[in-house]
């Protein structure tokens, strides 16, 4: 057995604004909020630990950092459209008029940014 194979992931999403970041993930995403301290946020995630931390000078990558399975993507989708959300389009992937990419297999996924640019994804679970 690997040293960390039974390990909990915590995931860790940089934010230049923690307030506005946890109002996202809490009030548009849905996100329980578990605990707020001088440093972080921490959302529980599918067993999973969501840690906001502050990063003054954070620049958001251009991939996904952070997916999450869910059971019916066109109604996720359809559900955070109706918060606001706005699904990414890329030119160079084949997506509906909803956002959403069918991938080889029947596998579905669409893109979405939160408040400081990090790209998000729903797809099926």
């Amino acid at each position: 057995m690997g040293i960390l194979e039974n390990a909990k992931p915590a995931i860790v999403i940089c934010t230049t604004n923690r307030a506005r970041a946890t109002a996202f993930y809490r009030g548009t995403l849905g996100l329980t909020l578990a605990y707020e301290d001088q440093l972080v946020a921490v959302f529980k995630v599918g067993g999973a630990t969501l840690r906001i931390s502050t990063v003054p000078d954070w620049l958001p990558h251009e991939h996904t950092i952070l997916g999450f399975c869910v059971p019916d993507v066109p109604a996720t989708v359809m559900a955070l459209r109706e918060k606001g959300v706005t699904f990414q389009r890329y030119d160079h992937i084949p997506q509906d008029q909803s956002g959403i990419c069918t991938l080889p297999g029947g596998k579905r996924v669409a893109w979405l940014k939160d408040i400081d640019g990090n790209v998000l994804s729903v797809t099926d679970a």
